[in-house]
This record gives C-alpha cells, sequence and structure tokens, in this order.
C-alpha cells in the first residue's frame, strides 16, 4: 500500500515527508524543491492488543514502542503541482506518474495562505482554491486517460457485448483502479449501461466520483501554527463542506522532534501530545523545543503528522489490522514469537482473506478461525474487527 503527499510547491511537502519518515530530502524555501519522487516508509500508529492482555510482543514486520504499534506504510512525495499540470505545466506529467498506484493522498496546504498558486511567496492567497484545483488537475488526468479513445471504446464494448464496469476498470488499471471502483462510482452517478449515449458532462461526473473512492484525499492544512484559530476553524468547516477530513499540522515541528529523539536528546513518539527530555540542552535547544510544546502541542494536542497518517490509513481507506497466530493461547507463531506479525485489512475482510493474505495455501486450505481474544471459532463470513487476534485453521495439504 502506498500513500501519496501531494501539493503545490513550497508548502512543506518535503518536509511533512521527512518529518513523517526521517527521509533524507532536499528542503529549501523555493518551488520545485522536489523534482523527482522521494519514496520512503512511514508508520501507522495504533494501541497495540498487549497493553490490553498484559504480554509482551515479538514484532517481526513492525515496530513496537511503550504499548503503540508501528505498522509500515510507504510513502512518496511527489514533484509540486500547479495548475495545468493535467497539459504538461510545471512538472505535471511527472507528478500524476508518481501518482498512479496511490491508495490514498495526503494534500499538504499553506495554512498561513503565503503561497500562491504557483508556489510564490504572496501576501494572502486563500489555500481553500488549492483543495479545488488539485481536485480538478487529478480529474482532468483520469478523463485524459478515458476521453482519449472513448468513441471506439465505448463502441466496442456494445457490440461485443462486453461489461462496462470490467472494461473501464481494464483501461484505468494502471493508476490502480478496481472494477470494484468503477462500480461504486457508476452506481452514485447513476449512468446508462449504454457508453455510447454517455455526454461529456456524464463521463466527467463519473470522473470524479470514480477519483474521490480510488484517490481519497486528506488534508494536512501546515504552517498551522504559523496562523490564527479562527482560520484554522474555517479551513477545517470548508473542508467538511467538500467532503474531506483537515487536520492542522506543523511538519517543522514533527521533524525537529523526530531527530531530537533519534538524537536521544527527548523521549517522544510521534503523535504524541509531550516530551520528555533525556539529557541536557544548551539554551538554544532548550528554547526551540520550548516553543513547539506551547505553540503547537499545547495549542493542537500534537504536530497532527501522525494524525494525518492514521486518519488516511483508519478512516480513509477503511484499514484495520490485524494479528495472525498459531497459537491461540499462547499469542505465538510456530516459532514461539508473541503476535509477530500485523496485517491491515480492509473493513468487512473475513478471516478467509486474511488467511489468503498470509500464504494462498492457507487461504485455499481454510477451515474456520479462532477469536483468540475471546477464545471463540468464527466462521469465514466473520467480519474482521481493530486489533483481532486470529487462529487460522485449515485443512492438511
Amino acid at each position: 500500500m502506498e500513500i501519496g503527499v501531494v501539493g503545490k510547491p513550497n508548502v512543506g511537502k518535503s518536509t511533512f515527508f521527512a518529518a513523517a519518515t526521517l527521509a533524507d530530502v532536499q528542503i529549501a524555501n523555493y518551488p520545485f524543491t522536489t523534482i523527482g519522487a522521494n519514496i520512503g516508509v512511514s508508520h501507522a500508529t495504533a494501541e497495540h492488543p498487549c497493553k490490553e492482555l498484559g504480554c509482551t510482543p515479538n514484532p517481526q514486520n513492525y515496530d513496537y514502542r511503550n504499548g503503540v504499534a508501528l505498522i509500515p506504510i510507504k510513502m512518496i512525495d511527489v514533484a509540486g503541482l500547479v495548475p495545468g499540470a493535467h497539459e504538461g505545466r510545471g512538472l505535471g506529467n511527472k507528478f500524476l506518474d508518481d501518482l498512479r498506484m496511490a491508495a490514498a493522498l495526503i494534500h499538504v496546504i499553506d495554512a498561513t495562505g503565503k503561497t500562491d498558486v504557483e508556489g510564490q511567496t504572496t501576501d494572502y492567497h486563500d489555500p481553500v482554491e488549492d483543495i479545488e484545483f488539485l481536485e480538478k488537475e487529478i480529474d482532468y488526468w483520469i478523463y485524459g486517460i478515458l476521453k482519449k479513445n472513448w468513441d471506439k471504446f465505448a463502441k466496442r464494448i456494445k457490440m461485443q457485448g462486453l461489461k462496462l464496469s470490467r472494461a473501464i476498470a481494464e483501461q484505468l488499471t494502471g493508476i490502480g483502479v478496481s472494477e470494484e471502483d468503477v462500480l461504486e462510482a457508476l452506481h452514485k452517478v447513476g449512468l446508462n449501461d449504454d457508453p455510447t449515449v454517455w455526454k461529456e458532462d456524464d463521463l466527467f461526473n463519473f470522473v470524479k466520483e470514480l477519483r474521490k473512492i480510488n484517490k481519497p484525499m486528506i488534508i494536512a492544512a501546515n504552517k498551522a501554527d504559523a496562523t490564527s484559530d479562527d482560520e484554522i476553524k474555517r479551513l477545517i468547516e470548508e473542508g467538511k463542506k467538500r467532503g474531506y477530513i483537515v487536520v492542522p499540522t506543523s511538519a517543522v515541528a514533527e521533524l525537529t522532534l523526530r531527530k531530537a529523539a533519534k538524537a536521544g536528546y527527548i523521549e517522544y513518539i510521534p503523535g504524541d501530545n509531550d516530551f520528555t527530555v533525556l539529557k541536557s540542552l544548551n539554551e538554544k535547544q532548550k528554547h526551540g523545543l520550548e516553543l513547539i510544546r506551547e505553540r503547537v502541542l499545547e495549542r493542537f494536542g500534537s504536530t497532527g503528522i501522525q494524525e494525518v497518517i492514521n486518519r488516511a490509513v483508519f478512516e480513509l481507506l477503511q484499514l484495520v489490522p490485524v494479528y495472525p497466530v498459531e497459537d491461540e493461547h499462547k499469542l505465538t507463531d510456530q516459532f514461539g514469537n508473541v503476535l509477530p506479525h500485523v496485517f491491515l485489512m480492509k473493513k468487512g475482510s473475513t478471516p478467509r482473506d486474511l488467511a489468503y493474505k498470509v500464504h494462498t495455501d492457507l487461504g485455499k486450505s481454510f477451515l474456520y478461525a479462532v477469536n483468540a481474544k475471546i477464545h471463540r471459532r468464527v466462521g469465514e463470513d466473520h467480519e474482521l474487527q481493530f486489533n483481532d487476534i486470529i487462529k487460522i485453521v485449515a485443512t492438511a495439504r
């Protein structure tokens, strides 16, 4: 799974990416600092089942700190987007190509309004306009892919009796669109099953719905500490009107805290509402950290970076962490490791889906599962819940 970090130039996008991944990226106060995409690993965080059960895990595919599971997520920081990107303006084509397989998008905007639409410094530019223009650019990008040979494509579907949803999904497989995505979008727009009668507006409205489904987006209102409470409230309300979660963030504060923690100066886990000083600091360091505590942590409750990631994973993408085990009593794998693996499963997934995720053969030979928390047998139609611990029982092969 991949999450894209997007936005126009000079809004703190690369700082957000660096804060989320601790990757070494170029950060500067001018447009198009990012030319090629930066790829790194961030983490979604969730309270670990061991906190409730009083166990000590041996994580193999995730990290564990102070009762928190840190579940790795691939993150990509793409080149800044400017109006007309779908026509090749700026680094538009590169930007859009890098977004092809992103499951969700984090749109970083400048909450202070001090960056214009081209990424240049200005007195004031309404950040809400940036939300609208990014939607438009992605819509036109997807629309362009479909529109290119639409008439011939639509006629072929009708003449050959092809399934509309499958045919469209095949056309868009290169940007990660599934047939389920297409079916959901078709249902929402209520279009005729015969694509030859679709008008241009019909196709564009379908694309808009498909973008919302296939590239769901959350807004990171960055540099929030440098703007007013009223402006933050306005951005949150405007985001709600458009169906978006808006989170006030300070990427600079998060990056500072994470670097200080990595160097051993403080104890800090991403998403915490405070930090603990571990060793002696000079006056400059003390002052900088106190400003972060006062202007960011005390004001907003966190830097917002981890909240954005978690809400993208658990709310936008509707994923739940599930822990498979072989011994439901000891909560271990075959080697005695306690809760060694976690898988992010789509809400509504079943134990059989989990079995396939662990191994294809396990899915094929699935019999039933055991919910290890309550020591109860569950069938293949059981809906997996957040932090479930599941033993898969399969036939011998």
